[in-house]
């Protein structure tokens, strides 16, 4: 924020900017930080924090960073979060059909009967506003957020240290609970943005790939029509169409965690232990403050909500990141494939499919929100392995096989075994299972003797017992012929 006031390239560090950084908090302070007469311009500021340029977003910034400055708090204040999302849902025009969708759950419900052997859920699937999405998930993402906020928070005050004057030590000191304070509610403000342009994107709770919506009543899955409607645009095939299709993979995504209760929990916790290790690159923060043009001071907020104050990961860190990939491949992938064998029936599925896939390879809300908190990226080819592989044990298998696995962590298949099918067919006695592999074998077999040869586990024993071992096969051959 201070390069506004940088008198050139030449001083980026001036103590000159510290006492203006002073000033301005001075001003925010008594009231008088609004006033562009003052030399500092809420408009800009505003703009870095990723909100929309209204009077009444203004004061709604200027009353939260004041707040936090007369009565600093160790925690952050998530409430402005909440109320920051929900201003910018309620800028997000159209609504959709409610009753499309409340005309689809049941169609969706019978299909997915036969498709999976995971059962409904106790709660009715529902519709939701943007605003009610943001309501009813805002807790998940504050729990998701905290860990990222915390090293944020720590990461800027190590920057201010190291650029303060020792002189200025002491002082600094004393203001550290009222800068956390405001770091937090400016993190709390960005949150919020996030959450609220998300429920312009988003077409149902599971959208995100994980449950936001938790508690009693929430757990049914729910679609926002607002969200169906825009997905539907320019899409050639009808509004019943998209929304019975988006009805089945909501549905297959409820069933999944209802059905896995240890699943939400297991995802939640490994994505906060893997925030918690974040660290934020101080270097770039003062970068940043170097080179930010005080015209276009968006540039800060774009910096942030893109994850480029996250440094490259640590090896702990790609081991955990890969683990996370692996198990959110897992779950897309078992929709996918569930939802193609529930939606076989509906004309033009396909297309809705591939537009699926598009949105989701070309950055779907799951990749701009997990970049943002945690730097997390999908990659749609973990997401096609993994639909392969559940694909593979289902027909290899059955679909009690197949939805077995997701009882426990331990059953689902290992990063080695979305790489290399074989070794999880193996693990899973299913090897051998394919329904034309027996005859496949036979008929190898019954032509190597008909040559006159052996077949190799044969020659293996040195001929012992071939006498009786290779009639006997034939006869075996032609009983079941």
């Amino acid at each position: 924020m201070s390069a506004n006031d940088h008198d050139g390239p030449e001083r980026p560090d001036s103590g000159g900017d510290f006492e203006e950084l002073q000033r301005i908090l001075r001003d925010m302070l008594s009231g008088n930080g609004a006033m562009p007469a003052n030399g500092f311009d809420p408009e800009q500021f505003a703009k870095a924090a990723g909100i929309n340029i209204d009077p009444q977003a203004l004061q709604a910034l200027f009353g939260t960073l004041q707040g936090a400055m007369q009565n600093p708090s160790a925690e952050i204040d998530w409430s402005v979060a909440r109320k920051t999302a929900i201003e910018v849902a309620s800028g997000e025009a159209g609504s959709g059909d409610s009753a499309a969708a409340l005309r689809a759950f049941p169609v969706a419900a019978l299909w997915l009967d036969e498709a999976t052997e995971l059962g409904p859920t106790p709660d009715a699937p529902k519709t939701l506003s943007r605003i009610e999405w943001v309501q009813q998930s805002i807790d998940t993402w504050v729990g998701l957020a905290e860990p990222v906020a915390e090293s944020i928070t720590r990461a800027l005050m190590h920057a201010l240290e190291s650029q303060m004057p020792e002189e200025l030590g002491s002082a600094l000191q004393g203001a550290t609970p009222m800068l956390r304070s405001v770091g937090g509610a400016l993190f709390a403000v960005q949150l919020g943005t996030i959450v609220g342009r998300l429920s312009g994107e988003v077409v149902s709770a599971g959208d995100i790939g994980i449950p936001l919506l938790s508690g009693p009543g929430r757990e049914g899955g729910a679609l926002l029509p607002a969200g169906v409607a825009a997905f539907a645009e320019g899409l050639d095939q009808d509004a019943e169409t998209v929304t019975l299709y988006l009805a089945i993979r909501e549905l297959a995504h409820a069933r999944l965690f209802r059905h896995s209760k240890w699943l939400r929990l297991h995802l939640l916790t490994a994505i906060g232990d893997y925030a918690r290790g974040i660290s934020i690159d101080t270097g770039r923060i003062e970068e940043l403050a170097r080179d930010i043009d005080p015209q276009h001071p968006e540039q800060i907020q774009e910096a942030i909500s893109n994850g480029a104050l996250i440094p490259p990961k640590t090896e702990a860190q790609e081991a955990a990141h890969a683990r996370l990939e692996t198990m959110l491949a897992l779950i897309e992938g078992w929709v996918d494939v569930v939802t193609a064998d529930a939606a076989k029936r509906i004309p033009g599925a396909d297309a809705v499919a591939e537009m699926v896939r598009r949105r989701r390879a070309t950055g779907g809300p799951a990749e701009h929100a997990f970049a943002a908190l945690a730097g997390l990226e999908l990659r749609p080819r973990r997401l096609r392995e993994a639909a392969a592989v559940w694909r593979l044990v289902g027909e290899r298998g059955n679909t009690a096989t197949r939805d077995g696995l997701w009882a426990h962590p331990d059953l689902l298949p290992s990063a080695e075994e979305l790489d290399h099918p074989a070794r999880l067919l193996e693990r899973l006695g299913l090897a051998g299972a394919s329904p034309d592999a027996e005859a496949d074998e036979f008929d190898a077999a019954l032509a190597q003797l008909l040559d006159g040869e052996l077949p190799p586990h044969d020659a293996d024993r040195g001929g012992e017992g071939r006498g009786d071992a290779d009639p006997g096969d034939a006869d075996r051959g032609d009983e079941r012929g």
